[in-house]
C-alpha cells in the first residue's frame, strides 16, 4: 500500500477536509510510510485553505497507535526514527493554525491518543475504547502523551491511565474532559460533518487568536496570560472580520469572514 492511499485527504465542503488513516488491516497503525503521508496531508490541506480538519479512521479502529509489528524488527536507531515521524507528524497537527477535530470512530491507542490529543476536539463513538497503553509493553508515550493528557484531564487522573496502560471508556472519557463529546457510532459522521461546518462559518482570524491564547497562556502565570490576551485585541478589532461582525451584527445578517490564516 502507497503512502497516499494509507492516508486520504477528502474536501467536504466549504473549508471542511477529512484526513483519514487508511489500514484498516492494522487499525491504522502509525508505521514509517503513514505517519510521513499524514504530515504530508496536513501540509497539502493547509496549502488548500482547510478551515477545520477532521481526523478519523477507516473501519473499527480510530487508530492503534504505533505500529509495533513493523518496529519490532528495527534496530535501535530506526525505533528512534519512528517515533520522531510520530512526533512530527502528531506535531504538525497540534501545529495546525485550523481547528482540528479527533473523530474517534473506534479505538484509539497509544500513538492514536496522542494524535487526538494534538487535536482542538475530540469527538468519539459511544463505546470505544481509549487510552496511553505504552506502559503494557515496557514504554512510556512518547509523541507528547506525557504532556498533554495531564494538560486536559489532571495529574492525578493522567497518571492513572498512564501507569495502568488501562484504556476506558469514551463515554468515561467524556465523564473526565478527555473527549468532548460522544455520540452514537452511527451518527458520529453526520455529527462531526456538521460541527465541521458551524467551525468553518466562524472567524478563521479569531480562531487562530483563540488557539494561539489558550495554548501560550496555559503556559504563563494568570496575569501574564491576561497581559497576552490584551496584547492581541489591537489585531482583532482592526481586522476586516471583526468589521464584517459588526457590520452584520448592526444589520441583523450572518457576517461572511473572508480572513483568511496561514
Amino acid at each position: 500500500m502507497s503512502q497516499e492511499q494509507e492516508v486520504l485527504l477528502t474536501p467536504l465542503g466549504e473549508g471542511v477536509f477529512e484526513i483519514r488513516l487508511n489500514r484498516p488491516e492494522r487499525m491504522n497503525a502509525l508505521g514509517v510510510a503513514t505517519v510521513a503521508a499524514l504530515q504530508q496531508a496536513v501540509a497539502d490541506a493547509t496549502a488548500q485553505r482547510a478551515r477545520v480538519l477532521l481526523i478519523k479512521g477507516t473501519g473499527r479502529a480510530f487508530c492503534a497507535g504505533a505500529d509495533l509489528k513493523e518496529r519490532k524488527g528495527m534496530d535501535l536507531q530506526g525505533k528512534l526514527d519512528h517515533n520522531a515521524g510520530i512526533n512530527a507528524a502528531v506535531n504538525a497537527v497540534a501545529g495546525a493554525r485550523c481547528v482540528t477535530v479527533a473523530v474517534i470512530n473506534g479505538l484509539a491507542l497509544g500513538g492514536g491518543l496522542e494524535m487526538a490529543l494534538a487535536c482542538d476536539l475530540r469527538l468519539a463513538a459511544a463505546g470505544v475504547s481509549i487510552g496511553l497503553t505504552e506502559s503494557r509493553v515496557g514504554a512510556f508515550p512518547g509523541a507528547g502523551g506525557t504532556q498533554r493528557l495531564s494538560r486536559a484531564i489532571g495529574r492525578s487522573r493522567a497518571l492513572q491511565l498512564m501507569l495502568t496502560g488501562e484504556p476506558v471508556t469514551s463515554e468515561y472519557a467524556e465523564h473526565i474532559g478527555l473527549v468532548s463529546e460522544v455520540v452514537p457510532a452511527e451518527a458520529l459522521d453526520a455529527r462531526a460533518l456538521a460541527l465541521g461546518q458551524l467551525l468553518a462559518s466562524r472567524s478563521a482570524t479569531a480562531q487562530a487568536e483563540i488557539k494561539r491564547l489558550v495554548s501560550q497562556g496555559l503556559e504563563l502565570p494568570l496575569t501574564a496570560g491576561l497581559q497576552l490576551e490584551r496584547a492581541a485585541l489591537p489585531g482583532i478589532f482592526s481586522s476586516v472580520d471583526y468589521a464584517e461582525g459588526l457590520a452584520a451584527f448592526a444589520e441583523k445578517r450572518p457576517p461572511q469572514f473572508t480572513g483568511v490564516v496561514h
